[in-house]
């Protein structure tokens, strides 16, 4: 009971830990739960080197103690446990000159015969996440039950138990029990949200513009047919008067050389007047056929 309280303790101090980008903790093994005894490096992923990044914890010891002062030996931006303790259970962290803070890691270090080994870093939604019941002295793998929040989930023979895409409700404190052995310590697992990816904008681009052909234009045989029909229609009259007057003066004594003359004249005009037109039409399509 007291080691739940303390767990819990150790739990709201990581959460209280304020959080930065410039850097980035990591521990090897990647468990949250070790054995006393066990060898254990802690890292500083700096993306700031001249930040002067430490890595310092808070314990039941001592609160915001930096590695190397009675604990771990620095090695750069690691520190290294050679032989971890149970006093060395804590939240760690990395912490610039400027007195910013990178993420929290909560680290348990056992002194039973049972550890449970769970992811130590925050674990994303959709992933699969495994819990390992172990034992220190028996190297077989034994039965175990698992436990949510005080709650038993299952039991499982190969002493393993695999959660498939976990959600936010699959957050809470897990422990692990085996017959004959005991009861693990408990450990937070924590699910973070899945980051939304945004679609890149795709280029669109506009709808080609189909150019309809344009026909060509009509010969200029075709418009002369109309012409000619034009001129029949409106000069008929015009042409049968003429024809009437032609054959009128043909029965003439005197005038006929003037009367054949204008006729043929008029004609010629009208001739003239249809190869004028047909010259239009050719300069018209000429200038608005591209």
């Amino acid at each position: 009971m007291e080691g739940t309280s303390v767990q819990r303790l150790l739990v709201l101090g990581s959460l209280l830990c304020c959080t930065t980008n410039q850097a980035r903790l990591t521990v090897s093994p990647s468990f949250s739960q070790v054995f006393k005894g066990d060898f254990v490096s802690l890292s500083c992923e700096e993306d700031d080197s001249s930040a002067g990044w430490t890595l310092r914890r808070n314990t039941t010891t001592g609160q915001r103690t930096q590695c190397g002062a009675g604990w771990g030996k620095a090695a750069g931006s690691s520190c290294n446990i050679s032989y971890i303790f149970p006093s060395d259970s804590g939240v760690y962290w990395c912490e610039s000159r400027e007195g910013a803070t990178s993420n929290s890691i909560n680290l348990t270090v056992s002194g039973g015969p049972v550890i449970l080994q769970s992811p130590v870093l925050p674990v994303m939604e959709g992933d699969d996440v495994t819990l390992l019941c172990k034992t220190e002295t028996t190297p077989s793998i034994l039965s175990a039950t698992f436990y949510k929040d005080g709650s038993l989930i299952r039991n499982e023979s190969t002493g393993h138990m695999t959660i498939h895409h976990v959600t936010r409700s699959d957050e809470g404190l897990y422990k692990c029990f085996i017959i004959g052995h005991g009861e693990s310590p408990s450990s937070w697992i924590t699910v973070t949200e899945k980051p939304t990816t945004t679609a890149p904008p795709t280029s669109t681009s506009p709808p080609p513009t189909t150019t309809e052909a344009t026909p060509p234009p009509p010969p200029c045989s075709v418009n002369l047919v109309h012409k000619v029909a034009y001129h029949l229609v409106v000069f008929c009259p015009y042409f049968i008067s003429t024809l009437l007057m032609v054959s009128l003066c043909r029965h003439r004594p005197t005038g006929n050389d003037f009367s054949v003359s204008m006729v043929m004249t008029q004609l010629s005009q009208v001739g003239q007047r249809l190869d004028d037109d047909c010259d239009d039409v050719n300069v018209f399509t000429t200038e608005h056929h591209f």
